[in-house]
């Protein structure tokens, strides 16, 4: 494994969630640089130095949802 896609999703309560693509990693924050620090943090947690599976790269896709209002016409 060369990299790790996390998919980071605002928090209806304010904050952040991230969960890898593939791997049981899961993590949550109130700011993006805490994010951040958090995301690589439960990587380094979840391979082992050793682990050949260890991605090099670690990337946050982030998903925003919109919401707009029809108006009758």
């Amino acid at each position: 494994m060369n990299e790790i896609i996390f998919v980071i999703d605002q928090a209806p309560e304010g904050g952040y969630t991230a969960r890898a693509l593939g791997a049981s990693i899961f993590t949550q924050a109130d700011t993006l640089e805490e994010l951040r620090h958090n995301v690589r943090e439960a990587t380094e947690c979840h391979f082992d130095e050793s682990d050949p599976a260890q991605p090099k790269i670690i990337r946050l896709h982030f998903v925003r949802e919109e919401v707009l209002a029809l108006t009758p016409a």
